[in-house]
């Protein structure tokens, strides 16, 4: 009894986790460059039981002996075993703002075993000189001249060094040439992750690699300056699932109700003496 107890409480508690992450996906609905969460749902290693009896032997003396007869598996319950970002091209948004930029994905290799395909990054600098990746082009020019995020994290060119502007009265072609009138001034550094799925996810749409090491550049994409990538959940189905994680949330509380009401039962009925 007690077993199905924590049994209901885990497939609880993992649809409590996956509605959580699912009203992230709702909250970053508007937010350029954010990638979607998935989850993945797994059981327990099941418990294989069996019962003890006793068998007897027709014999003089009537021996007997103990012996195991299965009686079948147990589910000892679920948990939520990670998110993976969806790497999923997100819709463009024309912004005409000229240091606005939108990274559009070309084809991509395919990973044979996992399914996934690459994916390219813009490439930013942070205040201790990590690497960091984003999908969010939203640009500015900061008060020092530097190409910067929304963050404040440095733009960094092919070469890995951050980009310097006179001004933001910029041109950036398909390639990622910027021109400062008929003179190129820099190459934006987009990245590519042959296996983006491996990238640790940071705040405000920033991406890390797992052992520190930097991305090469490269990959087959264009730019589209003027526009930002939108953020590539779906509401209409993230609402959906919303529901049915709910639901699922629901009927675990249902039957957890039922044992205490069980247990209430044993405990104050069974062996009563009248």
């Amino acid at each position: 009894m007690f077993r199905g107890f924590y049994t209901v409480g885990s497939g609880m508690i993992a649809q409590q986790r996956r509605t959580e992450m699912l009203a992230n996906n709702m909250a970053n609905a508007n937010t350029p460059g954010y990638k979607a969460e998935q989850s993945t749902i797994r059981a327990f290693p099941e418990m294989f039981m069996s019962r003890l009896d006793a068998a007897r032997v027709p014999t003089e003396k009537g021996l007997s002996f103990k012996g195991l007869n299965p009686v079948g598996g147990l589910s000892t319950g679920v948990y939520m075993q990670e998110t993976l970002p969806l790497f999923a091209q997100g819709q463009l948004r024309d912004t005409e703002l000229k240091t606005d930029v939108a990274l559009i994905d070309g084809p991509m290799d395919v990973n044979e075993e996992t399914g996934v395909a690459g994916t390219v990054f813009f490439t930013l600098e942070g205040e201790n000189g990590d690497q960091y990746y984003t999908r969010n082009g939203n640009f500015t020019v900061n008060a020092e001249g530097y190409l910067t995020n929304p963050s404040g994290l440095y733009v960094l060119d092919a070469t890995g060094n951050r980009i310097e502007l006179p001004n933001d009265d910029i041109r950036i072609s398909e390639e990622g040439f910027i021109f400062t009138g008929d003179t190129q001034a820099a190459t934006l550094g987009i990245a590519y992750a042959a296996e983006p799925d491996t990238l640790s996810k940071r705040d405000n749409g920033l991406f890390t690699t797992a052992d520190g090491q930097p991305l090469p550049m490269g990959g087959t994409y264009s730019i589209q300056q003027g526009f930002i990538e939108g953020s590539n959940v779906d509401a209409g189905r993230t609402m959906t699932e919303m529901l049915t994680a709910y639901r699922a949330f629901e009927a675990n509380q249902k039957i957890l109700q039922a044992y205490d009401r069980s247990m209430e039962k044993a405990v104050n009925e069974v062996g009563r003496v009248n």
